[in-house]
Protein backbone atom coordinates (compact mmCIF):
# COMPACT_ATOMS: atom_id res chain seq x y z
CA UNK A 1 0.00 0.00 0.00
CA UNK A 2 0.98 3.63 -0.66
CA UNK A 3 -0.70 5.04 2.10
CA UNK A 4 -3.13 4.65 4.77
CA UNK A 5 -6.51 3.88 3.63
CA UNK A 6 -9.64 5.86 3.30
CA UNK A 7 -11.49 3.22 5.85
CA UNK A 8 -8.90 3.58 8.82
CA UNK A 9 -9.25 7.09 8.67
CA UNK A 10 -11.45 7.88 12.04
CA UNK A 11 -10.50 11.79 12.58
CA UNK A 12 -14.26 13.12 11.65
CA UNK A 13 -15.48 10.28 14.10
CA UNK A 14 -16.31 12.57 17.66
CA UNK A 15 -17.54 14.38 15.30
CA UNK A 16 -20.47 12.80 13.86
CA UNK A 17 -20.50 11.15 17.64
CA UNK A 18 -20.87 14.58 18.79
CA UNK A 19 -23.72 15.36 15.96
CA UNK A 20 -25.40 11.81 16.87
CA UNK A 21 -25.76 12.76 20.75
CA UNK A 22 -27.02 16.43 19.80
CA UNK A 23 -29.68 14.81 18.09
CA UNK A 24 -30.74 11.89 20.15
CA UNK A 25 -31.11 14.96 23.42
CA UNK A 26 -33.16 17.09 20.89
CA UNK A 27 -35.40 13.90 20.26
CA UNK A 28 -35.51 13.20 24.17
CA UNK A 29 -36.80 16.97 24.67
CA UNK A 30 -39.20 16.95 21.93
CA UNK A 31 -43.22 16.58 22.90
CA UNK A 32 -44.27 12.80 22.01
CA UNK A 33 -47.52 13.63 19.84
CA UNK A 34 -48.32 10.18 18.94
CA UNK A 35 -50.91 7.23 19.87
CA UNK A 36 -53.12 9.85 21.98
CA UNK A 37 -55.97 8.16 23.59
CA UNK A 38 -59.57 8.75 23.29
CA UNK A 39 -60.38 9.93 26.74
CA UNK A 40 -56.78 12.06 27.23
CA UNK A 41 -58.25 13.86 23.51
CA UNK A 42 -61.46 14.63 24.55
CA UNK A 43 -60.20 16.42 28.00
CA UNK A 44 -57.57 18.33 26.22
CA UNK A 45 -60.33 19.15 23.16
CA UNK A 46 -62.98 20.13 26.06
CA UNK A 47 -59.97 22.53 27.57
CA UNK A 48 -59.39 24.52 24.47
CA UNK A 49 -63.12 25.16 24.03
CA UNK A 50 -63.58 26.19 27.62
CA UNK A 51 -60.39 28.26 26.65
CA UNK A 52 -62.00 29.95 23.54
CA UNK A 53 -58.91 28.26 21.54
CA UNK A 54 -61.23 25.77 19.81
CA UNK A 55 -64.74 26.27 18.25
CA UNK A 56 -66.97 23.88 17.48
CA UNK A 57 -68.69 24.42 14.17
CA UNK A 58 -72.24 22.27 14.58
CA UNK A 59 -73.43 22.80 11.19
CA UNK A 60 -70.13 21.23 9.51
CA UNK A 61 -69.77 18.94 12.41
CA UNK A 62 -66.07 20.33 12.25
CA UNK A 63 -64.00 21.56 15.14
CA UNK A 64 -61.39 24.65 14.66
CA UNK A 65 -58.32 25.58 15.86
CA UNK A 66 -58.72 29.61 16.39
CA UNK A 67 -54.70 30.27 16.67
CA UNK A 68 -53.78 28.02 13.32
CA UNK A 69 -57.61 28.13 11.30
CA UNK A 70 -57.02 24.94 11.08
CA UNK A 71 -60.40 22.48 11.17
CA UNK A 72 -60.25 18.74 12.08
CA UNK A 73 -63.46 16.36 12.10
CA UNK A 74 -61.74 14.01 14.31
CA UNK A 75 -61.08 15.12 18.00
CA UNK A 76 -57.78 12.71 18.04
CA UNK A 77 -56.43 14.55 15.29
CA UNK A 78 -56.96 17.63 16.58
CA UNK A 79 -55.32 17.12 19.91
CA UNK A 80 -52.54 15.74 18.45
CA UNK A 81 -52.27 18.96 15.40
CA UNK A 82 -52.24 21.10 19.01
CA UNK A 83 -49.48 19.49 20.99
CA UNK A 84 -47.16 19.61 17.76
CA UNK A 85 -48.06 23.61 17.56
CA UNK A 86 -48.06 23.94 21.13
CA UNK A 87 -44.71 22.37 20.85
CA UNK A 88 -43.47 24.54 17.58
CA UNK A 89 -44.69 27.69 19.56
CA UNK A 90 -42.63 27.06 22.58
CA UNK A 91 -39.68 26.42 20.77
CA UNK A 92 -40.03 29.60 18.49
CA UNK A 93 -39.96 31.64 21.97
CA UNK A 94 -37.27 29.45 22.86
CA UNK A 95 -35.28 30.28 19.77
CA UNK A 96 -35.82 34.31 20.10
Amino acid sequence: MTGPSILDDTGNDHERFEAELVAQDRDATRVSTADVEETTARRLVNELVDDDIVTAVAEQRVLVHEPSGEAFDSIRQLAVFHRGWSAGQDADEEGE
